[in-house]
């Protein structure tokens, strides 16, 4: 019998341990332990003589730092990462067999790496693109890995086709430019001569593709997988991670200042918020099809180009996971972790979505090169936690000492073992899918059709969103240098709606289409933004403040946090301010160190004997902020400045003239955006 290790929140932690090691306050070794004397100088032939081979230590040291950097990942190089647990509401035994998905009393610990796809490790963060949302579960079965995006479909349905799309996102080979942008000729060029891209395209051009933070990011699993229960019924499923702050992005301008300001805003967002105790939280949600049903809709459910429309087929909502614990080293762990889709349990099986198949096999081929050889599951952040035996041996980096002569199957010296173990008894088998049919280089019918839910997509936009959209476009065209592209994109895109390509035509140049829109039959509300969950929890307020601020302004600080948000103080220096009360308040940035993109709304106070400079700079803050569509809150001497600058009386602007302030400025907040303010 194989002993059963127990699987609880902190195995994963207690693991990867017995790998840390704290240098300070020790001896300095070599590799192998041997102490030195000298790091200093290298091994000389004289002290003006050539360094000798025989200095095994410079080679030691030399050799590790010429390898301390492995090869990015291609795309999602720039990511960051997180440890958490996940908990389920209730048993998923109709649905599946997997243990992890049985048990609400069982917390499964999981690592979730967030990421960009199309810039490299150095790339800002804040960029238009996709964002990846990989979570990997160490179950007690082994490692299940969610491996996913922060849009729903994606711009191809087969995957021979991948190389091809990111050397067309990927800076154009000849000069190295753009970085980290799709706005450029052959990225778009691509587009419009793989008209399947349509509806990722749409997302993409969406304000989904600059997110506010990664705590209010959705995630999807993109493809069409197979739940499969202990009676062997099949349902094909799709998954979500529904965050619980809610979706909520960026402004395009807000993003591109950001990227400057502060390349790291989202890691650093989700790194402070763990280490603050605000622990981002999502909601695994599962859509779910019969079988027998597959085929009833005006879709094909296996085109990884098309969703599950929501209102058609409900999300419910089966647990929730929570990031509570910084990595200790990112290069050990965000770097070195290495998902795959093809890493399931039983109860957990692959649809025949031609690009989930290719990427069964090219994500082992990733690792391979990237982690330095077969053995790249025997780094400490992708261990399971369950126990591992198999036949497989040596390789580069391999840690295990298997014991005894044996290592292959069948054998009589070992009795047989490791032995496969029986699917009744745990052991995985895959779903036994009838399939027939001539070996053909060729796609389904039922995936020919590209712009339905593009334009079901642009349907359920708010009139905000929509005018987003037509300005990603205007500003991604307007950077393609080719007419002949502009124009193909413009046409393409008329099949969405004219609405949108005749806006677009007109921002660049081009030709527009003729003819109207249809009339809506159908949307998604659950598509837009606007329906959104809101709260004013986490939100981080720039609150400007100088000496002689009010002495009511302690008391309405600590009415905002008490509703989870965040105030900080900015003013001249980083010397405390002080109330005419006698309080002080501790700044945390200057106007030099920090920046209104930087946070979630403003708040000015001020003070009667603020000067004429400190004025101009608050109300630079609130100037943004406001053009930005964010709330904006003042009182005391602020309220006098946002009068006399006209940022006064607008929607989401807020001032201290009111007995409701504190109330009034929190619902701004929660509001996140106010786009019915007019900004000149």
């Amino acid at each position: 019998m194989t002993k059963k290790h127990p699987v609880n929140e902190k195995s994963k932690q207690e693991q990867l341990e017995q790998f840390k090691t704290d240098d300070r306050n020790q001896a300095l070794t070599t590799n192998q332990g041997l102490k030195l004397s000298e790091d200093e100088f290298s091994l000389k032939a004289g002290e003006r003589g050539p360094t000798l081979m025989e200095d095994f230590h410079f080679r030691e040291k030399m050799t590790h730092f010429d390898h301390e950097r492995i090869p990015e990942r291609i795309v999602h190089a720039r990511g960051f990462a997180a440890h958490g647990e996940f908990e389920l509401y209730d048993s998923l035994s109709e649905y599946t067999k997997a243990k992890f998905l049985q048990n609400p009393s069982v917390k499964t610990p999981v690592f979730v790496r967030f990421s960009t796809v199309a810039g490299s490790k150095g790339s800002a963060e804040t960029v238009r693109d996709a964002r990846g949302f990989a979570t990997k579960f160490y179950t007690e079965e082994g490692n299940y890995d969610l491996v996913g995006n922060n849009i729903p479909v994606f711009f191809i349905q087969d995957a021979i086709k991948f190389p091809d799309l990111i050397h067309a996102v990927k800076p154009e080979p000849h000069n190295e430019m753009p970085q980290a942008a799709s706005a450029h000729d052959t990225f778009w060029d691509f587009v419009a001569n793989n008209q399947e891209s349509a509806h990722m395209v749409m997302w993409s051009m969406s304000d989904r593709a600059i997110p506010r933070s990664l705590r209010m990011m959705e995630g999807f699993g993109v493809h069409t997988f197979r739940l499969v229960n202990a009676e062997g019924k099949a349902h094909f499923v799709k998954f979500h991670w529904k965050p619980v702050l809610g979706t909520h992005s960026l402004v395009w301008d807000e993003a591109q200042t950001i990227s400057g300001k502060d390349p790291d805003f989202h890691r650093r967002d989700l790194w402070e918020s763990i280490e603050n105790g605000d622990y981002p939280e999502y909601e695994l949600g599962i859509q779910i099809i019969d079988e027998e049903d597959e085929f009833k809709f005006d879709f094909d459910i296996l085109d990884p180009t098309k969703l599950w429309p929501e209102e058609d087929i409900p999300v419910k909502l089966v647990g929730k996971m929570t990031l509570n614990r910084n990595v200790d080293n990112v290069f050990a762990e965000t770097e070195q972790v290495a998902f795959h889709p093809g890493h399931v349990v039983p109860g957990i099986d692959f649809s025949n979505d031609p690009l989930l198949q290719g990427r069964l096999f090219s994500y082992t081929d990733t690792q391979l090169i990237r982690l330095g050889g077969p053995n790249f599951h025997e780094l400490p952040i992708n261990r399971p936690v369950c126990p591992f035996h198999n036949n497989q041996r040596d390789g580069y980096g391999r840690q295990t000492i298997n014991k005894g002569p044996v290592s292959y199957h069948r054998n009589s010296l070992a009795a047989n073992t490791p032995a496969p173990v029986p699917e009744s008894e745990g052991g995985y088998a895959h779903y036994q899918e009838k399939v027939e049919g001539r070996k053909v280089r060729s796609r389904s019918e039922s995936f020919k059709e590209h712009f339905s839910q593009a334009t079901l997509f642009w349907n359920s936009m708010s009139d905000t969103e929509k005018e987003h959209i037509i300005s990603a476009f205007s500003f991604e065209l307007g950077k393609v240098k080719s007419k002949s592209v502009q124009q193909q994109v413009v046409d393409m895109f008329a099949n969405v709606s004219t609405v949108l390509a005749k806006q677009v035509a007109q921002a660049i140049g081009a030709t527009p289409p003729s003819g109207e829109d249809a009339p809506v039959t159908k949307s998604s509300p659950a598509l837009s933004q606007e329906q959104t969950i809101k709260k004013p929890n986490t939100r981080k307020i720039a609150v400007i403040v100088a000496n002689d601020f009010s002495g009511d302004l302690p008391q309405v600080l600590n009415s905002l946090k008490q509703q989870g948000i965040q105030p900080e103080i900015v003013s001249t220096t980083l010397q405390n301010v002080k109330g005419t009360d006698g309080s002080e308040l501790e700044v945390q940035h200057t106007f030099l160190t920090s920046d209104s993109v930087l946070f979630d709304a403003v708040y000015v106070v001020g003070s009667a004997s603020a000067d004429e400079k400190f004025r101009k700079e608050a109300l630079t803050f609130a100037q943004e902020a406001f053009e930005h569509f964010k709330p904006i809150g003042a009182t005391d001497e602020g309220v006098k400045w946002l009068k006399a600058a006209g940022l006064d009386s607008s929607p989401g602007v807020v001032t201290g003239e009111t007995t409701r302030f504190t109330d009034e400025f929190i619902e701004a907040i929660s509001a996140h955006r106010h786009w019915n303010r007019h900004v000149i």
